[in-house]
């Protein structure tokens, strides 16, 4: 079970919309409306959100009660919109199936098995469609929505697209899914259910991104590919400032996430920031380990090059479908947190991320799709370089289900049948 550590009692809590933002560029920091539906900067990078934090902290004074300055948050929802407050629009406008507001999980016995004392999973496995994509397209397509889009475009290695799919779904809006031919069955069976209109590529997520950029404008799409939009980082970030909530306002000593477009990295990094500008926390900040295939390893040879940005990574292939990203957008912006947090990238095999993806269920009960095992895998390699320590208080996030990758886990566990219409719900066998 997981503790409620939330330190908001809903009595306490005066609802307040949420503020104003304006959109400014990560990179040339040029600043553009937030009124316009918009991709990325004229220079090509990212468009993040900046709000008037000030109008949630002014008016705390230093004798007032902690809680106080915590006022913005809506304890009476159990869902990240409990942050509509830093968030673009307000709850009331939502496209939402309840994502967010995951349990962490204090694992005791893997803890004990790795020598890690203060070990803990974030599991975002439990959000609608099984995945943290949830979170992040939540957001965008509430924001396409209200911005006047009607068809919505994304490259996909898989959660994404599955992700966008249901709430395109639930907001009434086209969805248009290119994802290579070698995706996960669920992903591709999710998407058809949902409506989607899904074309596979006999190439890679970026091969997908490229179609699109040539096809949107005359297809009228709106594009939501990572970090191509500003809005996905927004719901992404929400998993900072759950985890903060839930261990009483600190931070932990590190926090390992697997890092394919990196992301929900970025986004809590960003969230941190902003809960310091809050005064909700102080500015300690944890150790934020990239973690990648060894397969598709951009980041990490950026890291050990001392890089600023990463390399096109050739001939990319992992099980973890959401770790084969060979070139993310925002690669700049996930080596500055890293380095900033005094952090690491590491790389585990594909040999190693199942393995460990098998003890974590066996230890904890747990069944975390690849790259939550691919985090287990590059935890025991820095506790055993001394890296990270035994008393330090160590997070470690999984970001979808194991049963999205059956199978890469049916590889492993195999199972014989006569016929295929024997086995028990058609489990999927490997192509």
């Amino acid at each position: 079970m997981h503790p409620d550590l939330s330190y908001c009692e809903a009595a306490k809590i005066e609802k307040v919309s949420h503020i104003r933002y304006s959109l400014r560029c990560s990179s040339c920091s040029c600043a553009y409306s937030s009124s316009d539906l918009l991709n990325l900067c004229e220079c090509g990078k990212p468009l993040l959100v900046e709000y008037d934090l000030a109008a949630l902290s002014r008016s705390a004074s230093d004798d007032e009660k902690f809680e106080d300055a915590v006022r913005w948050i809506d304890a009476a929802r159990s869902d990240m919109w409990r942050y509509a407050a830093v968030l673009p629009v307000d709850a009331s406008e939502a496209v939402t199936l309840g994502e967010g507001w995951t349990p962490l999980f204090h694992l005791r016995r893997l803890g004990f098995r790795l020598k890690a004392a203060d070990l803990w999973l974030k599991d975002e496995g439990r959000n609608p469609t099984d995945s943290f994509k949830a979170r992040g397209l939540s957001v965008a397509v509430t924001m396409a929505r209200k911005l006047g889009a009607k068809k919505l475009a994304i490259p996909s290695a898989g959660n994404a697209a599955s992700a966008l799919a249901a709430y395109a779904a639930a907001a009434g809006l086209e969805a248009h899914i290119f994802m290579p031919d070698d995706v996960p069955q669920s992903n591709f069976i999710e998407c058809k259910a949902y409506g989607a209109q899904v074309i596979l590529i006999n190439g890679l997520i970026s091969d997908c991104g490229r179609i699109i950029a040539e096809r949107k404008q005359r297809e009228g799409w709106f594009e939501l590919s990572t970090l191509k939009e500003p809005y996905r980082i927004e719901g992404k970030k929400t998993m900072g400032y759950e985890l903060a909530e839930q261990l009483k306002w600190t931070l932990p000593d590190a926090i390992l996430y697997p890092c394919g477009g990196g992301v929900g990295l970025i986004g809590m990094w960003k969230a941190f920031a902003e809960l310091e500008a809050l005064g909700v926390i102080g500015s300690k900040r944890p150790r934020m380990i990239a973690v990648q295939a060894s397969g598709c390893e951009p980041m990490t040879v950026a890291f050990e090059r001392g890089a600023e940005e990463c390399e096109y990574f050739n001939d990319a292939y992992t099980v973890a479908s959401g770790l084969r990203v060979p070139k993310p957008l925002g690669d700049f912006l996930i080596l500055r947190a890293v380095r900033e947090s005094e952090g690491a990238v590491v790389s585990v095999s594909d040999e190693e991320m199942m393995d460990s993806g098998a003890l974590l269920a066996q230890d904890e009960g747990i069944f975390a799709a690849p790259e939550g095992g691919a985090c287990v895998a590059a935890l025991a390699k820095l506790l055993a370089s001394g890296f990270l320590k035994f008393s330090d208080r160590i997070v470690i996030y999984n970001t979808g289900s194991g049963l999205k990758y059956l199978e890469a886990y049916s590889s492993r566990f195999p199972r014989t049948a006569s016929r295929e219409q024997d086995k028990l719900g058609g489990l999927i066998t490997p192509r």
